[in-house]
C-alpha cells in the first residue's frame, strides 16, 4: 500500500491548522468531539490536534461513524488527484466507481472490468481507502443525493432512484447518517445562490464544480473549442457545450469557467446519468489535478519556469468519450484541425444519433463505434491507408478486442493500439495523454512540441527533448501543455 498523505499525521495538523485548501479532496478530518468530518480548509476553529483523526476518503470516515461538516461541506471537495495520475489497481477501480459501475453492475462488475476476483478489489480498497466498493459507492450516492435535493425540485421519491438508492427508505436513512438532516429538512436549508432562478429548459441542472487553484482555462477550454465537431460541440455565450452519451440516455452540458469554480449546467434526458455526467466533465477538464505539485516539478526547469510563472495551473483537455476520441486522433493525422473537423462531423451527420438541443446548435452524439464499423469504407474521403486504420481501429473497440476506458490498464492499451496498422508513437501518446488520461504521455514528434522547443532552447530532436523531460516525469503531459502555449494557434486561447 501506499505511503498515504492521511498518514502523515503532522503534515495534516499542519495543513488544517492552515486551513490549507490544495489539500481538499487529499484527506478528511474526522473530529472526535463532535462527531463531524470536514475538509482541511474547513472555516470553523481548528481542532486540537489530539481530537483529529485522518482518513484517506469520506466514505472511511462515515464506515467510522462521522456525519459531514454543515459549514465546510466536505462532500463537495474536489477528487483525489490520486486516482487520475495513476494505472493501478485501486485508481482504476475508484475511477471506475466515480463512473457508476457500481451503481449499476454491482461488486461483481467492477470486478470483472478489473479483471480480479471481488474479493481482491475488496481487500486492497479496505486496505488504502478504509472503505470497500460498497461504502465508496454509498457515499458518492449520498453526495448525487444532495445535489438534487438542493438544485432541483424533483420529488425525493425521483431524487432516491435517480442518486442510485435500492429504496426510498434507504436513501432516507442514508441521508440523515451522512448529513445529520432529513432529505426534506436538507431542501429547506439550501443556499438561495444555489437554487437561483430556474432555468429556462425544463429538467435542466445548475452545478458548480470546484477545483483547486491555481486553474488556467485558456488551453483547455481553447482546444475543446478548436477542435470540437460540429453537431456534438460548440461555443456559446462564453461556454462549451457538447452531447453525452450516458449509461441510461444522453445529456447536453454547458460548461463555464468562473475564478473560483467551474459553471455546469445539464440536462440529461434520464436523472440516473447524474453522477456519471459529472464525473466525465470533471475528467474532461481535468479538475481533480493538483496543479502545486505539477507546476513545481515543472518549474524547477529553468527554461520551463518562464512558461509556467506566466500563465500557472494549465490542465490537459482531456475527453468525456475515449472511444470517441481515438477515432478523431486518427481523423486527425497528419492533417489540418479544421479538416478533421469537417472529417467528424461528415460522420456525426451520417451516422450520430440525433438530439434535440432547444438552447443552440447541437444535433447529434459521436456515432458508436459499432454504427461506424458497419459503414463502407469506401465512403470515407481520406487515403487509403488512413482509410484501414480507421477500419481497424472501430472494428476492434465494436467487437471488444479493444478497450478503452477509464479502467483501461495504460501499459496494455498502448500495446494494442500500437499493434494497429497506421498507428505510431504520436497517435498512441496523444490519446495516452487525452483519453486514457496518462499524465506522463509524452509527445517528442508533435511538430508544436519541437518548434517550442527549439525556440525555448531546449533539445529539439526527440531521442534528446525525451531525455531531457525525464526530469519532468511524471508531468509531461503538462509539459507538453505549456509548450503548445508558446505558439498563437487558437487551442492556446479562451474563445471570445
Amino acid at each position: 500500500m501506499r505511503n498515504a498523505m492521511h498518514t502523515d499525521r503532522e503534515r495534516c495538523v499542519r495543513a488544517v491548522r492552515s486551513k490549507d485548501a490544495r489539500f481538499d479532496g487529499w484527506f478528511f478530518t474526522a473530529v472526535l468531539t463532535t462527531g463531524v468530518y470536514c475538509r482541511p480548509s474547513c472555516p470553523v476553529v481548528a481542532p486540537k490536534p489530539e481530537n483529529m483523526t485522518f482518513h484517506p476518503s469520506a466514505a472511511a470516515c462515515q464506515q467510522a461513524g462521522f456525519r459531514a461538516c454543515k459549514r465546510c461541506r466536505p462532500d463537495t471537495s474536489p477528487g483525489s488527484p490520486e486516482w487520475n495520475q495513476r494505472a493501478d489497481l485501486v485508481a482504476r477501480a475508484m475511477r471506475l466507481i466515480a463512473d457508476g459501475v457500481v451503481d449499476r453492475d454491482g461488486v461483481p462488475g467492477l470486478a470483472a472490468r478489473l479483471g480480479y476476483s471481488a474479493r481482491q478489489v475488496e481487500r486492497q480498497l479496505l486496505a488504502e481507502l478504509g472503505a470497500g466498493p460498497l461504502a465508496l459507492a454509498r457515499a458518492q450516492r449520498a453526495q448525487t443525493a444532495r445535489l438534487l435535493i438542493e438544485t432541483t425540485e424533483l420529488p425525493m421519491v425521483d431524487i432516491a432512484f435517480a442518486a442510485g438508492f435500492a429504496s426510498v427508505r434507504t436513501f432516507n436513512d442514508t441521508v440523515r447518517e451522512v448529513f445529520a438532516l432529513s432529505p426534506s429538512e436538507l431542501r429547506t436549508r439550501r443556499r438561495p445562490e444555489r437554487t437561483g432562478t430556474r432555468p429556462a429548459t425544463p429538467g435542466a441542472l445548475q452545478l458548480r464544480l470546484p477545483f483547486r487553484a491555481p486553474f488556467n482555462p485558456d488551453n483547455v477550454f481553447g482546444h475543446l473549442a478548436a477542435t470540437g465537431v460540429p453537431g456534438v460541440e460548440e461555443w456559446r455565450e462564453g461556454a462549451y457545450r457538447r452531447t453525452l452519451r450516458l449509461p441510461h440516455g444522453h445529456g447536453i452540458v454547458a460548461l463555464t469557467p468562473h475564478p473560483d469554480h467551474i459553471g455546469c449546467r445539464l440536462v440529461l434526458s434520464d436523472p440516473r446519468d447524474l453522477t456519471v455526467a459529472i464525473s466525465r466533465c470533471r475528467r474532461l477538464l481535468d479538475l481533480d489535478a493538483d496543479p502545486v505539485a505539477v507546476d513545481g516539478q515543472l518549474r524547477a526547469d529553468p527554461l520551463l519556469a518562464p512558461l509556467v510563472d506566466k500563465a500557472p495551473g494549465r490542465r490537459v483537455p482531456r475527453t468525456v468519450d475515449e472511444a470517441e476520441f481515438a477515432v478523431r486522433a486518427v481523423l486527425g493525422q497528419q492533417v489540418s484541425t479544421a479538416a478533421a473537423r469537417t472529417h467528424a462531423a461528415r460522420l456525426v451527420t451520417a451516422h450520430g444519433d440525433p438530439v434535440e438541443d432547444p438552447e443552440g446548435g447541437l444535433t447529434h452524439l459521436f456515432p458508436t463505434p459499432q454504427a461506424l464499423a458497419a459503414l463502407d469504407p469506401e465512403s470515407l474521403a481520406m487515403p487509403r491507408t488512413r482509410r484501414a486504420t480507421f477500419t481497424h481501429l472501430v472494428s476492434q473497440l465494436a467487437d471488444g478486442t479493444l478497450h478503452l476506458g477509464v479502467d483501461s490498464d495504460w501499459a496494455q492499451a498502448r500495446a494494442r493500439l500500437l499493434a494497429l496498422p497506421g498507428f505510431g508513437p504520436w497517435t498512441v501518446d496523444v490519446i495516452g495523454m487525452r483519453a486514457l488520461g496518462d499524465p506522463d504521455a509524452f509527445l517528442p514528434t508533435d511538430l508544436g512540441v519541437r518548434r517550442a522547443a527549439r525556440e525555448l532552447g531546449l533539445p529539439s530532436t526527440p531521442a534528446a527533448l525525451t531525455a531531457r523531460a525525464a526530469a519532468w516525469r511524471p508531468w509531461r503531459a503538462y509539459a507538453v501543455q505549456y509548450l503548445w502555449a508558446t505558439d498563437s494557434h487558437p487551442i492556446n486561447f479562451l474563445p471570445v
